[in-house]
């Protein structure tokens, strides 16, 4: 099984960390949460968001970003809206980081700067000032996955009162 790495910088609003959290749990990704935060971890808000999927998450908290990259070694891949090209015109090898910044001021532009070759943003309007956190996470994950073909994930649902199977169309 491949390894995807999810990383919020400094994450504000508790909703959003727990739908992040929600599709790292659905997707079987790692889920790092770097402070300081905007929330304790147990917050109500966050565990709703979240519901019942918490059993199914990997996450590890860190108390800034000198600990989190002291302790993890990429790649890194940097989403952000000033980045210079498409997340997908990147290929995501195993063990990829994917690095979001707060809702507010996203990641620091001195990190920018620093990784220009690993900075990537999902394309938009130039009107818009960006996408929602948690909604930028899931084109990201999905886009990874897409790419390696969803390994363990399942493709195919069941309807709750009826059978496939039994449709003659």
């Amino acid at each position: 099984m491949r390894t995807l790495n999810i990383v919020l910088v400094e994450p504000q609003i508790p909703q959003n960390t727990g739908n992040v959290a929600r599709t790292c749990a659905a997707t079987g990704a790692r889920l790092h949460l770097v402070g300081p935060m905007g929330f304790a971890i147990d917050d109500k808000k966050l565990k709703r968001a979240g519901l019942d999927y918490w059993h199914l998450l990997d996450i590890t908290t860190y108390p800034d970003s000198r600990d989190f990259f002291a302790r993890n070694e990429g790649p890194f891949f940097y989403f952000t809206t000033k980045a210079q090209r498409a997340h997908s015109a990147v290929s995501y090898p195993d063990g990829a980081y994917l690095v979001f910044g707060r809702e507010d001021a996203g990641l620091p532009e001195a990190l920018l700067y620093a990784n220009p070759q690993s900075c990537v943003r999902i394309p938009m309007l130039a009107e818009a000032r960006s996408l929602n956190l948690s909604n930028t996470v899931a084109v990201a994950v999905f886009e990874t996955l897409r790419q390696w073909g969803y390994p363990g994930l399942s493709g195919e649902g069941r309807l709750r009162n009826y059978r496939w199977e039994d449709n003659d169309v």
